[in-house]
Protein backbone atom coordinates (compact mmCIF):
# COMPACT_ATOMS: atom_id res chain seq x y z
CA UNK A 1 0.00 0.00 0.00
CA UNK A 2 1.18 3.53 -0.71
CA UNK A 3 2.17 5.91 2.07
CA UNK A 4 -0.73 7.67 3.81
CA UNK A 5 -1.54 11.24 2.84
CA UNK A 6 -2.56 12.12 6.41
CA UNK A 7 -1.21 10.47 9.54
CA UNK A 8 -1.71 11.07 13.25
CA UNK A 9 0.91 9.42 15.44
CA UNK A 10 0.23 9.32 19.18
CA UNK A 11 -1.76 12.55 19.05
CA UNK A 12 -3.25 13.85 22.30
CA UNK A 13 -5.23 16.94 23.24
CA UNK A 14 -5.85 18.33 26.71
CA UNK A 15 -7.50 21.65 27.46
CA UNK A 16 -5.27 23.66 29.75
CA UNK A 17 -2.03 22.02 28.58
CA UNK A 18 -0.60 18.59 29.29
CA UNK A 19 -1.79 18.75 32.91
CA UNK A 20 -5.29 19.90 31.95
CA UNK A 21 -8.51 18.03 31.14
CA UNK A 22 -7.76 15.31 28.54
CA UNK A 23 -9.94 15.16 25.43
CA UNK A 24 -8.22 12.29 23.63
CA UNK A 25 -4.87 10.55 24.01
CA UNK A 26 -2.47 8.43 21.94
CA UNK A 27 -4.62 8.54 18.80
CA UNK A 28 -3.00 6.92 15.77
CA UNK A 29 -4.84 7.00 12.45
CA UNK A 30 -3.87 7.01 8.77
CA UNK A 31 -5.85 8.06 5.70
CA UNK A 32 -4.70 7.17 2.18
CA UNK A 33 -5.57 8.77 -1.15
CA UNK A 34 -9.02 7.74 -2.35
CA UNK A 35 -9.89 6.28 1.06
CA UNK A 36 -12.75 7.21 3.38
CA UNK A 37 -12.20 6.72 7.10
CA UNK A 38 -15.22 7.35 9.32
CA UNK A 39 -14.82 8.27 12.99
CA UNK A 40 -17.72 7.37 15.28
CA UNK A 41 -18.19 7.50 19.04
CA UNK A 42 -20.35 8.89 21.84
CA UNK A 43 -21.13 12.59 21.97
CA UNK A 44 -18.35 14.39 23.79
CA UNK A 45 -15.70 11.78 22.93
CA UNK A 46 -13.59 14.38 21.10
CA UNK A 47 -14.38 13.57 17.46
CA UNK A 48 -14.70 17.19 16.32
CA UNK A 49 -11.67 18.18 18.39
CA UNK A 50 -9.67 15.45 16.65
CA UNK A 51 -10.80 16.77 13.28
CA UNK A 52 -9.65 20.29 14.18
CA UNK A 53 -6.23 18.96 15.17
CA UNK A 54 -5.96 16.99 11.92
CA UNK A 55 -6.95 20.12 9.99
CA UNK A 56 -4.22 22.18 11.63
CA UNK A 57 -6.82 24.45 13.21
CA UNK A 58 -5.76 23.50 16.74
CA UNK A 59 -2.34 22.31 17.92
CA UNK A 60 -2.09 18.94 19.60
CA UNK A 61 -0.85 18.80 23.18
CA UNK A 62 1.49 15.99 22.17
CA UNK A 63 2.10 13.64 19.27
CA UNK A 64 2.58 14.40 15.60
CA UNK A 65 0.29 15.00 12.62
CA UNK A 66 1.92 14.51 9.21
CA UNK A 67 0.75 15.30 5.70
CA UNK A 68 2.62 13.51 2.92
CA UNK A 69 5.33 12.61 5.41
CA UNK A 70 5.92 16.18 6.63
CA UNK A 71 4.86 17.58 10.02
CA UNK A 72 1.68 19.62 9.79
CA UNK A 73 2.38 23.11 11.12
CA UNK A 74 -0.95 24.90 11.18
CA UNK A 75 -3.40 25.30 8.31
CA UNK A 76 -2.31 23.68 5.04
CA UNK A 77 -3.74 24.65 1.60
CA UNK A 78 -3.98 20.97 0.72
CA UNK A 79 -6.60 20.36 3.44
CA UNK A 80 -10.26 21.31 2.99
CA UNK A 81 -12.86 21.14 5.77
CA UNK A 82 -16.67 21.03 5.66
CA UNK A 83 -18.95 21.21 8.69
CA UNK A 84 -22.60 20.42 9.41
CA UNK A 85 -23.37 24.11 8.89
CA UNK A 86 -22.37 24.94 5.28
CA UNK A 87 -21.13 28.35 6.53
CA UNK A 88 -22.12 30.24 3.38
CA UNK A 89 -21.86 34.02 3.29
CA UNK A 90 -25.36 35.33 2.48
CA UNK A 91 -24.13 38.37 0.52
CA UNK A 92 -22.10 36.20 -1.89
CA UNK A 93 -23.52 34.21 -4.78
CA UNK A 94 -23.14 30.43 -5.10
CA UNK A 95 -20.18 30.97 -7.41
CA UNK A 96 -18.56 33.49 -5.07
CA UNK A 97 -19.09 31.24 -2.04
CA UNK A 98 -17.50 28.33 -3.90
CA UNK A 99 -14.52 30.56 -4.70
CA UNK A 100 -14.22 31.90 -1.16
CA UNK A 101 -10.81 31.15 0.27
CA UNK A 102 -8.95 30.67 -3.00
CA UNK A 103 -7.23 34.02 -2.49
CA UNK A 104 -6.22 33.42 1.12
CA UNK A 105 -2.56 33.95 1.90
CA UNK A 106 -1.68 30.28 2.34
CA UNK A 107 -3.40 29.20 -0.87
CA UNK A 108 -1.51 28.43 -4.07
CA UNK A 109 -1.33 31.52 -6.28
CA UNK A 110 -3.62 31.11 -9.28
CA UNK A 111 -4.58 33.39 -12.13
CA UNK A 112 -8.14 34.68 -12.37
CA UNK A 113 -8.99 32.41 -15.34
CA UNK A 114 -7.59 29.41 -13.44
CA UNK A 115 -9.68 30.23 -10.36
CA UNK A 116 -12.76 30.65 -12.52
CA UNK A 117 -12.13 27.28 -14.15
CA UNK A 118 -11.62 25.57 -10.80
CA UNK A 119 -14.84 27.00 -9.39
CA UNK A 120 -16.78 26.17 -12.54
CA UNK A 121 -15.51 22.59 -12.46
CA UNK A 122 -16.36 22.23 -8.78
CA UNK A 123 -19.90 23.51 -9.28
CA UNK A 124 -20.30 21.18 -12.25
CA UNK A 125 -19.11 18.27 -10.13
CA UNK A 126 -21.78 18.92 -7.47
CA UNK A 127 -24.52 19.62 -10.00
CA UNK A 128 -24.88 23.35 -9.32
CA UNK A 129 -23.51 24.95 -12.47
CA UNK A 130 -27.03 26.15 -13.27
CA UNK A 131 -27.34 27.86 -9.86
CA UNK A 132 -24.06 29.80 -9.85
CA UNK A 133 -25.84 33.19 -9.67
CA UNK A 134 -28.22 32.28 -6.84
CA UNK A 135 -27.69 33.42 -3.23
CA UNK A 136 -27.81 31.32 -0.02
CA UNK A 137 -31.37 32.38 1.00
CA UNK A 138 -32.56 30.92 -2.33
CA UNK A 139 -31.02 27.49 -1.68
CA UNK A 140 -32.37 24.34 -0.09
CA UNK A 141 -30.37 22.63 2.65
CA UNK A 142 -29.01 20.08 0.19
CA UNK A 143 -28.00 22.76 -2.29
CA UNK A 144 -26.22 24.70 0.45
CA UNK A 145 -24.21 21.61 1.40
CA UNK A 146 -23.35 21.07 -2.26
CA UNK A 147 -21.94 24.59 -2.34
CA UNK A 148 -19.87 23.78 0.76
CA UNK A 149 -18.49 20.69 -0.99
CA UNK A 150 -17.81 22.71 -4.14
CA UNK A 151 -15.87 25.24 -2.03
CA UNK A 152 -13.73 22.36 -0.77
CA UNK A 153 -13.21 20.79 -4.19
CA UNK A 154 -12.31 24.10 -5.86
CA UNK A 155 -9.16 24.03 -3.73
CA UNK A 156 -8.19 20.64 -5.22
CA UNK A 157 -7.49 19.24 -1.74
CA UNK A 158 -5.29 16.28 -0.98
CA UNK A 159 -7.22 15.84 2.29
CA UNK A 160 -10.97 16.29 2.80
CA UNK A 161 -12.19 16.51 6.42
CA UNK A 162 -15.94 16.36 7.00
CA UNK A 163 -17.62 17.00 10.36
CA UNK A 164 -21.17 15.58 10.13
CA UNK A 165 -21.81 17.48 6.88
CA UNK A 166 -25.15 15.75 6.18
CA UNK A 167 -26.52 15.56 9.72
CA UNK A 168 -29.19 18.24 9.28
CA UNK A 169 -30.56 16.94 5.96
CA UNK A 170 -33.67 14.86 5.33
CA UNK A 171 -33.17 11.19 4.42
CA UNK A 172 -33.59 11.56 0.64
CA UNK A 173 -31.31 14.59 0.41
CA UNK A 174 -28.81 12.90 2.70
CA UNK A 175 -28.73 9.83 0.43
CA UNK A 176 -28.12 12.09 -2.57
CA UNK A 177 -25.23 13.82 -0.78
CA UNK A 178 -23.72 10.49 0.23
CA UNK A 179 -23.80 9.36 -3.39
CA UNK A 180 -22.20 12.65 -4.41
CA UNK A 181 -19.41 12.20 -1.85
CA UNK A 182 -18.71 8.67 -3.09
CA UNK A 183 -18.46 10.02 -6.64
CA UNK A 184 -16.12 12.87 -5.60
CA UNK A 185 -13.79 10.52 -3.73
CA UNK A 186 -13.75 8.03 -6.62
CA UNK A 187 -12.97 10.69 -9.22
CA UNK A 188 -10.67 13.06 -7.34
CA UNK A 189 -9.23 10.65 -4.72
CA UNK A 190 -8.80 12.95 -1.72
CA UNK A 191 -7.86 11.26 1.55
CA UNK A 192 -11.21 11.67 3.34
CA UNK A 193 -12.00 11.54 7.05
CA UNK A 194 -15.68 11.71 7.99
CA UNK A 195 -17.12 12.38 11.46
CA UNK A 196 -20.59 10.89 11.69
CA UNK A 197 -23.18 9.63 14.19
CA UNK A 198 -25.03 7.73 11.43
CA UNK A 199 -23.86 4.10 11.43
CA UNK A 200 -25.55 3.36 8.10
CA UNK A 201 -23.73 6.32 6.55
CA UNK A 202 -20.43 5.03 7.91
CA UNK A 203 -21.13 1.52 6.62
CA UNK A 204 -22.11 2.83 3.19
CA UNK A 205 -19.20 5.21 2.62
CA UNK A 206 -16.20 3.93 4.54
CA UNK A 207 -13.16 1.84 3.83
CA UNK A 208 -12.50 1.85 7.57
CA UNK A 209 -14.60 2.79 10.59
CA UNK A 210 -12.77 3.98 13.71
CA UNK A 211 -14.41 4.01 17.14
CA UNK A 212 -13.24 6.79 19.46
CA UNK A 213 -14.01 6.54 23.15
CA UNK A 214 -12.60 5.74 26.56
CA UNK A 215 -12.87 6.06 30.31
CA UNK A 216 -14.55 9.26 31.47
CA UNK A 217 -11.96 11.84 32.49
CA UNK A 218 -9.03 9.94 30.99
CA UNK A 219 -9.25 11.07 27.37
CA UNK A 220 -10.61 9.06 24.46
CA UNK A 221 -8.56 6.60 22.46
CA UNK A 222 -9.23 4.48 19.39
CA UNK A 223 -11.12 1.54 20.86
CA UNK A 224 -11.69 -0.49 17.68
CA UNK A 225 -11.33 -0.35 13.90
CA UNK A 226 -13.44 -2.12 11.28
CA UNK A 227 -12.28 -2.63 7.68
CA UNK A 228 -14.76 -2.92 4.84
CA UNK A 229 -14.23 -4.71 1.55
CA UNK A 230 -14.40 -2.15 -1.25
CA UNK A 231 -15.87 -4.74 -3.60
CA UNK A 232 -18.77 -5.52 -1.26
CA UNK A 233 -22.16 -4.31 -2.48
CA UNK A 234 -23.01 -2.66 0.82
CA UNK A 235 -26.59 -1.84 -0.10
CA UNK A 236 -27.16 -5.47 -1.15
CA UNK A 237 -25.05 -7.68 1.13
CA UNK A 238 -27.30 -7.24 4.15
CA UNK A 239 -25.90 -10.23 5.98
CA UNK A 240 -22.27 -9.03 6.06
CA UNK A 241 -23.19 -5.41 6.69
CA UNK A 242 -25.72 -6.39 9.32
CA UNK A 243 -23.23 -8.46 11.30
CA UNK A 244 -20.76 -5.57 11.30
CA UNK A 245 -23.47 -3.14 12.35
CA UNK A 246 -24.46 -5.36 15.26
CA UNK A 247 -20.83 -5.47 16.42
CA UNK A 248 -20.50 -1.70 16.11
CA UNK A 249 -23.66 -1.10 18.15
CA UNK A 250 -22.47 -3.52 20.84
CA UNK A 251 -19.10 -1.79 21.15
CA UNK A 252 -20.72 1.65 21.09
CA UNK A 253 -22.86 0.66 24.05
CA UNK A 254 -19.80 -0.49 25.94
CA UNK A 255 -17.88 2.69 25.11
CA UNK A 256 -20.86 4.91 25.94
CA UNK A 257 -21.12 3.27 29.34
CA UNK A 258 -17.47 3.99 30.06
CA UNK A 259 -17.62 7.50 28.66
CA UNK A 260 -20.76 8.44 30.60
CA UNK A 261 -20.75 6.36 33.78
CA UNK A 262 -23.93 7.96 35.15
CA UNK A 263 -25.95 7.74 31.95
CA UNK A 264 -28.98 5.52 31.63
CA UNK A 265 -28.06 2.58 29.35
CA UNK A 266 -31.08 3.27 27.15
CA UNK A 267 -29.92 6.84 26.55
CA UNK A 268 -26.24 6.30 25.97
CA UNK A 269 -26.22 6.43 22.16
CA UNK A 270 -28.51 7.09 19.26
CA UNK A 271 -28.33 3.48 18.04
CA UNK A 272 -29.65 1.75 21.19
CA UNK A 273 -32.18 -0.27 19.22
CA UNK A 274 -32.97 -3.79 18.16
CA UNK A 275 -31.39 -4.58 14.82
CA UNK A 276 -32.37 -7.67 12.87
CA UNK A 277 -30.74 -8.92 9.69
CA UNK A 278 -33.07 -10.95 7.46
CA UNK A 279 -32.14 -14.63 7.71
CA UNK A 280 -30.49 -14.34 11.13
CA UNK A 281 -31.57 -14.38 14.76
CA UNK A 282 -29.10 -11.70 15.88
CA UNK A 283 -30.36 -8.64 17.73
CA UNK A 284 -28.22 -5.77 18.90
Amino acid sequence: MTAPVLRANGVALAYGGSAGRPVFAEVCVEVHAGEVVSVIGPSGAGKSSLLRVLAGLQPATSGLVEMNGRPLRGVDPGIAVAFQDPCLLPWLSVEQNAAFGLDFRRQVARSRPKRRALVGGALEAVGLAHARHLYPPQLSGGMAQRVALARCMARQPKVLLLDEPFGALDEVTRADMQALLRDIVARHRPATLLITHDLDEALLLSDRIVLLGGQAGEGATIAHTWRLDRTMARDADLDAVGRMRVDIVRRLRQISGRHRPNASPSLQFDTDEEFHVPGTDVAA
